[in-house]
């Protein structure tokens, strides 16, 4: 049977005498596996950015989501190998894969609340790791690093539209250009 850190520590060798390799704890495995949720999430939530965006006419913008999306997918399989690495078989939860828009800006919105809340959760994951699991901890630092420079980028953007009629298209147009192009 794997141990936790915790247990492997005290746990005698078994198996021949050979000893038990050492898994995270449920509860890193826990909030990782939520995160994992959250970036597939982020994942099909710019899939359909990219495709809206793409079908809109905003061939820039659907090229910027389709690599948001390929990012979003590198950080979920990265959590996943963080978790097979220390001997637990990842679970991928189920996850919406898709989202309706009705405007450029609506998704640079959208995509601004996604990023905050998931630099949230890194944020309060690293917190509740520290004292515990502090490999994770440390782990997750990049996480911490990646959503601090989306939020930044997305909030740049939201300031961007407040420079323009967003009701007007061909502002969306340049908006587009200079931004995401």
């Amino acid at each position: 049977m794997i141990k936790s850190i915790n247990e492997a520590a005290a746990a005698p060798n078994l198996n021949n005498g050979l000893k038990q390799p050492v898994v995270l704890s449920g509860d890193s495995v826990k909030l990782l596996t939520e995160r994992i949720g959250d970036e597939y999430t982020a994942h099909y939530f710019y899939n359909s950015a990219a495709n809206w965006c793409a079908g809109a006419g905003y061939k820039k913008a659907a090229a910027f989501f389709t690599q948001e999306t390929a990012n979003e997918l590198a950080h979920a399989q990265k959590l996943q190998k963080y978790l097979v690495d220390w001997n637990v078989l990842p679970v991928i939860p189920k996850v919406e894969t898709h989202s309706d828009f009705g405007n450029l800006p609506e998704i640079i919105e959208r995509a601004y609340k996604l990023e905050f809340d998931l630099y949230q959760m890194y944020v309060k994951n690293s917190q509740a790791l520290f004292a515990s699991d502090l490999a994770t901890f440390d782990f997750l630092q990049e996480f911490r690093t990646i959503q601090t420079e989306s939020v930044a980028e997305y909030s740049d953007l939201l300031n961007a539209l407040q420079l323009i009629d967003i009701d007007k298209r061909l502002d969306l147009l340049h908006f587009e250009e200079l931004y995401l192009g």
